[in-house]
């Protein structure tokens, strides 16, 4: 079995200083195998909120995937914004856009969606899609395929709009044929799970989309800050909500979501 912590939009430069600690001690006492942050790592991609970025994943002691958002790309420095895009993200969180962790039940592949002419929107290229395949090619199929992308292939429940990723049609076909099991991804702050079949009816294929709502910021869009916990067991997943509870000072569970590998991909239980 094995245990994800996945948290996103943490927002650096604007977070709620009473939530940091705990959800560190969270992160602690849960003895994740792989912690994922799915982008957004700061408010405006300044130097300050880089350095506390990296101090926050300094104090997690357990491997990460991190991937950069729109909000680590300079919003109003155009020069910084289209000829040194993620710079400060290299120096500060990683130099490697794209990691890549895998042992003998996952394997987990960054995407980096956040583009300086999208603004606040993202996309993913055809080489980013060449990339994955090559990476997912070898792992055996019973093991547990996993993206992990700032922007998300499908709008969470509740989000109004159409701003999914660019080309995530094509993505998802790609994903298809190399059996994707679950999409991680935040961008919107709101935490859902659904199925790409939903959106995109690709014959026998329904990987799950995960969307974590902000973990630390005040941004909550509606939604208190929350992370999920993802249990894969072989043919099970169990995603556990966990949400901000102000008055209790901690973590608490949310929601627990169920579901089982089928044929053509996941079923809720």
């Amino acid at each position: 079995m094995r245990t994800l912590i996945h948290l996103s939009d943490l927002h650096f430069g604007r977070v709620d200083p009473m939530i940091v600690t705990p959800l560190l001690d969270f992160i602690r006492a849960t003895n994740p195998d792989l912690v994922a942050i799915s982008g957004d790592l700061t408010q405006r991609a300044r130097t300050p909120e880089f350095q506390s970025a990296r101090r926050f994943l300094d104090a997690i002691p357990f491997p990460q995937i991190v991937v950069p958002g729109n909000h680590d790309v300079p919003l109003y420095n155009l020069f910084s914004r289209f000829l040194r895009k993620l710079n400060r993200y290299r120096c500060f969180i990683s130099a490697d856009l794209e990691p890549f962790y895998r042992d003998s039940e996952i394997a987990v592949s960054g995407v980096n969606t956040a583009r300086a002419l999208a603004w606040k929107n993202g996309r993913i290229n055809r080489q980013q899609l060449e990339k994955l395949r090559a990476r997912f090619s070898n792992v055996p199929a019973a093991n547990v395929k996993i993206v992990v992308t700032h922007h998300p292939f499908d709008l969470p429940e509740g989000v109004n709009g159409d701003h999914v990723v660019g080309r995530a049609r094509l993505a998802i076909q790609t994903l298809a044929e190399c059996r994707v099991d679950l999409l991680l991804a935040g961008h919107f702050h709101v935490g859902a799970t659904g199925h790409t079949a939903t959106r995109y009816p690709f014959e026998n294929y329904s990987a799950l989309i995960v969307s974590s709502g902000t973990s630390t910021s005040t941004r909550g869009r509606g939604q208190t800050n929350s992370l999920n916990v993802i249990q894969i067991d072989g043919a099970k997943i169990t995603i556990a909500r966990q949400t901000w509870r102000p008055e209790r000072g901690l973590f608490d569970l949310f929601s627990n979501e169920r579901f089982s590998r089928v044929e053509n991909g996941w079923t809720r239980e």
